[in-house]
């Protein structure tokens, strides 16, 4: 679409154009978020361990992971409101096999085939922004969008949680199915199709399928602590480097990664995130299984998070967009790290040592550290990345990063529960459980002081007579709220 066409937001369709994206961006954010807080549940009811609730969570990862970039390319060819509206079914029809699983394996091949309809729905909701509403009002459009993610973002893990207690961890999975269906009407009905027409050239699919390939080989090894098979993952992520290299048309561009910047930006998010996957995965069943939380009060307790980073993220963007992106990235992981020692004091009452952590005096203090910290750091980076590269390049950038952060925490979450003595029946021994927990924090802290070194070390601060930083709102970035 031209400007002369596009739509102004304050128009009823341009409205409805967010609100589409809106609800479509939140359903598959949600679902990687949300189900934390049924996964004990989840875990009594059909029988699981531990593996089989990190394949719960790792399986929607994996493909999404996997398959975003050639979501997002094939919405520029094909046209990106009808591969946000077939995601959009997809990840309903995906919903209802996850709601009526009747074992883990089903609800793991379910959530599979989730995470692919979530990956081609999540990179159309802001392209979809971009192309259809006036070049003059796209920021204040992104800006809703990211906001009233941001309010979903809030709400989910409390509403996860009261769903689980009133109605069953299932009623989770088959809210998707209304909320699907009022997204596929409105796009259907109000959203304009658009098409990149500077695509061109064959999708990698090999690339697809070797990054599938490899990133399943690495779960599947570091959940079964079979380390043959770790290496048979890292030989296919060598051979995915080989395939980009050659291709004409790679999904993740090398040249991006000429820039110190960029390739110190995604070192970081690698870092950072899958410090941030292992946190949200173990820290959920920790307050349900070592302090005996009902899922509501779960999801409610790690709300100062999200309100932080609402609140304190688009400030730290505007300082950081004075000063550079540097001190925020070295600060940020920092305090982060001195949240997550505070979850050390996170425990379970032992008979005649010590009574049970308490809310306010224990586990509040840690979850607000840990939320500043965060939200020194997030806008920063995510402005890193843009300023790395070209404008034209922008989202195809933002892209690669959203990637990199969903694959470490996918690796975190297969890998570090069993790294830190997790394992079978473990969610059932709280003082068992509760002892992988802060040996994980530990090392959660450990990754985040490495992005941290990182982020010193390889970034530079931009100079004031040639500035190339940017966290400009209308930026086809990623919003805080997604990358978490």
């Amino acid at each position: 679409m031209t400007g002369s066409d596009s739509v102004r937001l304050k128009t009823p369709r341009g409205r409805w154009i967010v609100a589409a994206t809106v609800l479509g961006s939140s359903l598959a954010m949600l679902d990687a978020t949300v189900v934390n807080v049924a996964l004990p549940d989840i875990g009594r009811d059909l029988g699981s361990g531990v593996s089989g609730l990190q394949w719960t969570v790792s399986a929607y990862t994996l493909t999404l992971a996997s398959f975003i970039l050639l979501g997002g390319a094939l919405g520029d060819r094909l046209g990106r409101r009808t591969v946000f509206v077939w995601g959009t079914i997809w990840f309903a029809v995906a919903s209802v096999l996850c709601g009526l699983a009747p074992n883990i394996e089903v609800l793991v091949a379910a959530r599979l085939l989730q995470g692919v309809g979530a990956a081609l729905l999540t990179p159309g909701s802001l392209a979809l922004i971009s192309a259809s509403i006036h070049p003059d009002d796209r920021g204040a459009a992104i800006g809703v969008w990211s906001g009233l993610g941001g309010v979903a973002s809030a709400v989910g893990p409390l509403l996860g949680g009261w769903l689980v207690d009133v109605a069953g961890w299932r009623s989770v999975f088959l809210l998707n199915i209304p909320l699907a269906v009022a997204v596929v009407l409105v796009a259907v009905k109000h959203v304009p199709e658009s098409r990149d027409p500077h695509a061109e050239g064959k999708l990698d699919l090999p690339g697809a399928g070797v990054v599938a390939l490899a990133l399943g080989l690495l779960t599947y090894g570091f959940i079964d602590a079979s380390w043959w098979v770790v290496a048979a993952g890292v030989l296919a992520v060598g051979a995915f480097v080989v395939v980009e290299l050659r291709t004409s048309n790679p999904l993740i561009p090398p040249s991006l990664f000429a820039s110190r910047v960029f390739l110190a930006a995604n070192l970081v998010t690698f870092a950072v995130y899958a410090a941030l996957g292992g946190v949200f995965f173990l820290l959920i069943l920790q307050l349900q299984l070592a302090l005996d939380y009902s899922p509501i009060a779960a999801g409610v307790a790690t709300l100062p998070i999200t309100a932080l980073m609402l609140v304190l993220s688009a400030r730290a963007g505007r300082v950081a967009q004075r000063i550079g992106p540097r001190v925020p990235m070295t600060v940020g992981p920092l305090v982060a790290a001195a949240g997550l020692l505070l979850m050390l004091r996170i425990s379970p009452a032992a008979a005649g040592v010590r009574p049970a952590s308490t809310y306010l005096v224990d586990v509040l203090p840690a979850v607000v550290v840990f939320g500043l910290g965060l939200s020194i750091l997030v806008a920063p980076l995510t402005g890193a990345v843009l300023g790395a590269v070209s404008t034209d390049r922008a989202g195809t950038a933002s892209g690669v990063n959203n990637a990199v952060a969903r694959t470490s925490q996918l690796l975190a979450v297969a890998a570090l529960p069993g790294l830190v003595g997790i394992a079978g029946a473990d969610y059932d021994r709280p003082q068992t459980f509760s002892d992988g927990f802060h040996t994980a924090m530990i090392v959660c802290a450990g990754l985040l002081v490495v992005g941290s070194l990182i982020a010193a070390v390889m970034v530079r601060s931009p100079s004031r007579k040639n500035p190339t930083y940017s966290c400009d709102p209308s930026s086809p970035a990623l919003s805080p709220r997604e990358q978490i």
